[in-house]
C-alpha cells in the first residue's frame, strides 16, 4: 500500500488510504532522530539520549537503537504541539512522542509543568541581573509588580517605567519628567552592556564562520588562503565558476565556500577532514565538494593553458629573446615531477619509479612561452618514462611550426624527431668548462634565458603546495566517465590559476 505510516503501536495514521489516494488531512510524519556523533560530545550525548527516549516511546520489538528502517515514521498525533521539539530542550513535553502510545509504560507528559519550569528559570535569571544593595527595595511605585522591564531595541535608552505610567498630566507640554525608579539606571546599564556584548559576539563569529566576508578586502589573506594576487581576481573566479558549481547536492555550502574549499586543499595541502571541521561539514561532505568543484574548475579554467599564435608572441617578445633568437623563440620546456604513493601493483611500481627522484613520482611536460605564460601541460606520466618519450608522446610537437625555436635542456634529445620544424638550443645543466669553445658561447647566452621556465615550476609548486605533497594513488584513477585523472585535472587547474597571476617574467 502507498504512502507513509506511523510506526506506533495501535496508530493508524497514513497519507493515503487503502485505495491509494492521498488523505485530507493535516497529519505530519517525523523520522525518529539520529545520534550525531561528530558534532562535539555534548550534542552526542544529548542526542544518543534523544534516540533511546524515542525507541522507549514507540516500544516495539522490531525496532531498537541500532535497527531502525527509514521508512519508520512518527506522526503529530503523539505530540502536544503537533511536532517534536528543539533536541536541545531536554524538558520540553515534546522531546520525544508521549501521546497515544498504545501502552502505558510510558509516562504523559504535562506541558504545564514545562511552562511553570520556565517561568521559574526567567524568575531567577531576572533576580540575578538585580545588585545586591537592590534586593529588598519596593518595586517602581508607577510599575505594576508583575510587569516585565520594557525591552530595548537598537541600543536606545530604555524608558523609565514611571515615565510610561505617568498620569495624562504629567505628559503635557512644559511639565516636569517624572523621576526614574532607584532600578532604572542599573537596568538600562546591563541591558546596554548585554547588546554590546551580543555586537562583539557576532562579529567574532562573523570571523570563523569562513562566509562571503572571510576574504572581502583583504588581499594578504585572499593571496594566503588561495595563491590568487588580490580580492578582485577571487571575485572574478568566483562569478564565472558559481553557474557551474553543484549547489542542489552541497546545499550546507554556499558557491564561496565550494570555491574556497578546493583552493585551500590545492594552496595549503589541509587534509579533507580539517577542511570540513572549518567549514562546519561532514568529512564526506568536504571531499564531494572538493571533486566536484575541482572538475568543474577543470573544464571552465582549461581554456587559461592555451598555444599562442604567432602573431602574438612576436607582438610581446621580450627584447633578450630578440636579441637572440630574432622573435622566433617559441617556448621553454622542462618536465617537473609530483611525488605519490607506492604503488600496490608491481607494475605500476615499476612504472611509476623515478630514477632521479629515487621515489614514485607522476611527471609532467610543461611548456612556458617567452613572456612568463604557461603554453601547454602533458597529461601524466610515469615517473620512469624519459623527457625525450613523454615530449614525443604528449602532443607538444604537433605545436611548432617550421623556424620555432625551443630551449631544452640536454636531457630533451629531440632533435631528430623535430627535424626542420624548429630549431633546438642545448643548454648544459652544470660544467661549461669541459665542452667546447662554441657551446660554452652558446650556453652562456642562452642559459640566463631558459632559467624562465625553472622559475615559473617554482611559482607553481610554491603557490600550490599540494604538489609538493605525497599524492594519494587514488587521486590516478580515471573520474568517473572521464578519461582524465584527478591529478591530471588538479595540475592543469594550478597551472590555470598561475596564468591568472602576475608573471615572474
Amino acid at each position: 500500500m502507498p504512502g507513509t505510516h506511523c510506526c506506533v503501536r495501535n496508530c493508524f495514521s497514513s497519507t493515503h488510504d487503502y485505495r491509494g489516494k492521498r488523505r485530507d488531512h493535516v497529519l505530519r510524519f517525523f523520522r525518529i532522530p539520529t545520534w550525531k556523533k561528530h558534532e562535539g560530545e555534548h550534542v552526542s550525548d544529548v542526542t544518543r539520549r534523544r534516540r533511546m527516549s524515542w525507541v522507549a516511546a514507540i516500544r516495539r520489538k522490531d525496532i531498537t537503537f541500532d535497527r531502525i528502517s527509514q521508512s519508520m515514521r512518527v506522526c503529530s498525533l503523539h505530540f502536544h504541539s503537533g511536532k517534536p521539539s528543539y533536541e536541545m530542550l531536554e524538558n520540553h513535553p515534546d522531546w520525544k512522542p508521549s501521546l497515544r502510545l498504545g501502552h502505558s509504560d510510558v509516562k504523559k507528559t504535562d506541558e504545564a509543568r514545562f511552562q511553570r519550569l520556565v517561568k521559574r528559570r526567567t524568575q531567577h535569571q531576572e533576580q540575578l541581573l538585580l545588585p545586591p544593595q537592590h534586593l529588598e527595595q519596593p518595586p517602581c511605585p508607577a510599575q505594576h509588580p508583575e510587569q516585565a522591564p520594557p525591552l530595548v531595541q537598537h541600543q536606545e535608552q530604555p524608558p523609565c517605567p514611571a515615565q510610561e505610567q505617568a498620569p495624562p498630566s504629567a505628559q503635557q507640554p512644559h511639565q516636569e519628567p517624572a523621576q526614574e525608579c532607584a532600578l532604572c539606571p542599573y537596568r538600562r546599564d546591563v541591558i546596554n552592556s548585554l547588546l554590546e556584548e551580543n555586537r562583539k559576539l557576532k562579529e567574532e563569529l562573523e570571523e570563523y564562520r569562513m562566509n562571503e566576508n572571510f576574504l572581502s578586502g583583504d588581499d594578504n589573506r585572499v593571496k594566503y588562503y588561495t595563491g590568487l594576487p588580490n580580492y578582485l581576481t577571487f571575485q572574478t573566479l568566483l562569478l564565472s565558476l558559481t553557474p557551474y558549481l553543484p549547489q542542489g547536492r552541497l546545499k550546507k555550502l554556499s558557491p564561496f565556500q565550494l570555491v574556497l574549499l578546493t583552493l585551500m586543499r590545492l594552496r595549503l595541502d589541509l587534509p579533507i577532514q580539517h577542511l570540513g571541521r572549518l567549514l562546519r561539514v561532514h568529512r564526506t561532505t568536504a571531499s564531494d565538494a572538493f571533486h566536484h568543484t575541482l572538475s568543474v574548475m577543470y573544464s571552465r579554467l582549461s581554456p587559461l593553458v592555451y598555444w599562442p599564435s604567432r602573431e602574438s608572441l612576436m607582438a610581446s617578445m621580450p627584447h633578450k629573446f630578440v636579441e637572440s633568437f630574432g622573435g622566433n623563440a617559441a617556448a621553454i620546456v622542462d618536465c617537473f615531477e609530483v611525488f605519490i604513493e607506492k604503488p600496490s601493483n608491481a607494475l605500476a611500481r615499476a612504472q611509476t619509479f623515478s630514477q632521479h627522484k629515487h621515489a614514485h613520482t607522476m611527471k609532467y611536460l610543461i611548456v612556458v612561452t617567452p613572456q612568463g605564460v604557461i603554453s601547454f601541460i602533458s597529461e601524466g606520466w610515469g615517473g620512469h618514462a624519459s623527457d625525450k618519450h613523454i615530449t614525443e608522446q604528449s602532443g607538444f610537437l604537433d605545436k611548432l611550426m617550421p623556424g620555432d625555436v625551443v630551449l631544452t635542456d640536454r636531457g630533451f634529445d629531440i632533435g631528430e624527431s623535430v627535424g626542420m620544424m624548429c630549431a633546438e638550443v642545448k643548454v648544459p645543466p652544470r660544467g661549461r668548462a669541459q665542452l667546447e669553445a662554441r657551446d660554452v658561447e652558446e650556453a652562456g647566452a642562452t642559459a640566463h634565458l631558459r632559467i624562465h621556465v625553472e622559475r615559473m615550476i617554482g611559482v607553481v609548486q610554491n603557490a600550490f603546495k599540494f604538489l609538493r605533497s605525497t599524492v594519494p594513488v587514488n587521486m590516478l584513477l580515471k573520474c568517473e566517465g572521464e578519461n582524465v585523472m584527478a591529478l591530471d585535472k588538479i595540475v592543469t587547474v594550478c597551472c590555470a590559476l598561475t596564468n591568472m597571476c602576475p608573471s615572474v617574467v
